[in-house]
């Protein structure tokens, strides 16, 4: 397994690599300049000043190697030199934002909470809830329980959070008044009253995104309990006398989250990520409309080193799914 693990770290290195020069050409080839938003009373030759300031007026090239340097090198020193004390990026230039003009870490450090606040929350309440009903839908299959919450799931999956935020703000919020409709960012959690003013503007991004969630693990969840109950070593444990809990909850479990392990690892990058329409529509000031407002002001170390970060750890936990393969099934073995 640990070689397994090492040869798959090493084989990232690349795919990493490739993947920020493609999202790096990506952006020089887009359209759009860093210094439209400039006033047009900026004579020419401030604008080309501003412009060697940013570091366009070097070759392609050469801009990428130092993008590659400081996001591999530069910003983990200084991650270490904040952890630690030390002083060995001191001086060395950091990826800064444009529309900012403030170290894009720096920028993204103060956006995490929030979105993992609600999107981390969500994900959480997703699968605790996700899992029970989909062991429970297939065990009890074409029940009237598995029946609604398939007509749940469907409706959950097939309407978008742009549709399902409005509604349940102008449902909750704005008819009933029980929860805001716009959520605080600036809001601190000191006491007891705020602690619980926190959840109550939480509940309704939370409750669309994890409605949307569970209504996709919960599928895949039913799915793969169904196709474990009519195997053959399912009738045989139920043939030496083992209990029906422990038939369903240790040996046809086990086998069947092999495949949901993958969705649920694969789905954690998201969080990180934030939910982009989610947040636009409850005004969450996270990583999601971090992203947004980077593309429209042209931003383009934001949104190459954000883009980035979701990649980085999508391959994270794509490694993470295949170990915990050999942890939920021995018979995977990794050589």
């Amino acid at each position: 397994m640990l070689t397994f693990t090492f040869r798959r770290l090493i084989f990232a290195i690349p795919t990493l690599l490739f993947i920020a020069l493609v999202i790096f050409l990506l952006l020089e080839l887009a359209p759009g300049d860093p210094m439209a938003n400039v006033p047009l009373t900026v004579p020419p030759e401030v604008k080309e000043q501003m412009r060697q300031a940013l570091g366009l007026g070097e070759p392609a090239p050469i801009r990428f190697w130092k993008w590659i340097v400081q996001f591999f090198w530069i910003e983990p020193l200084n991650i270490f030199d904040h952890l630690f004390g030390t002083g060995f990026a001191e001086g060395k230039l950091r990826i800064i934002s444009w529309q900012n003009r403030a170290p894009v870490f720096i920028v993204i450090a103060e956006r995490i909470p929030q979105t993992l606040w609600v999107v981390g929350t969500a994900y959480v309440v997703a699968i605790l809830i996700a899992i029970p009903v989909g062991i429970y839908s297939a065990y009890r299959q074409y029940s009237i329980f598995d029946q609604a919450g398939t007509f749940v799931t469907m409706i959950g999956f097939s309407v978008p959070p742009f549709f399902s935020g409005v509604l349940v703000i102008v449902i909750f919020a704005v008819q009933l008044r029980w929860f805001p409709s716009i959520y605080d960012t600036t809001h601190v959690v000191d006491d007891w009253d705020a602690f619980v003013f926190q959840l109550r503007q939480m509940f309704l991004p939370v409750m669309v995104l994890a409605l949307q969630i569970t209504s996709q693990l919960s599928r895949f969840m039913r799915a793969s309990m169904l196709d474990n109950l009519g195997q053959d070593y399912v009738r045989t444990a139920r043939a030496k006398g083992l209990r029906e809990r422990s038939v369903v909850m240790i040996h046809v479990l086990r086998n069947s989250m092999i495949p949901v392990v993958t969705v649920i690892a694969l789905g954690i990058p998201q969080v990180f990520g934030g939910a982009i329409i989610t947040e636009q529509v409850f005004k969450v000031n996270g990583i999601g409309q971090l992203l947004i407002t980077a593309i429209q002001a042209n931003d383009l170390p934001m949104v190459q080193t954000l883009t980035f970060i979701f990649a980085v750890l999508i391959v994270l936990f794509n490694l993470i799914a295949d170990v915990l393969y050999g942890i939920l099934d021995p018979r995977i073995r990794y050589e």
